[in-house]
């Protein structure tokens, strides 16, 4: 998958997350959804497939949570 597949598909893998996660975690991933995808990777970017995307973009989240110290109570 080249880069501008994965730009195009960011805020759909941002809205599949925000169907399976707990309620508590859609800040993050609201956080997540004000980053420009542009900002994520280079044109020259590529993914094996479309769960390598997905993989990405969940690995973005859960450093997010752990990193944010709201969260680590949970």
């Amino acid at each position: 998958m080249e880069s501008i597949k994965f730009i195009n598909n960011y805020d759909y893998y941002l809205t599949e997350m925000s169907s399976v996660v707990k309620v508590e975690f859609l800040p993050l991933i609201e956080e997540l959804r004000a980053i420009d995808p542009h900002d994520l990777v280079r044109p020259s970017t590529w993914f094996q497939s479309e769960g390598d995307a997905r993989g990405f973009v969940w690995s973005l989240f859960i450093k997010k949570a752990l990193y944010n110290s709201n969260f680590n109570q949970l």
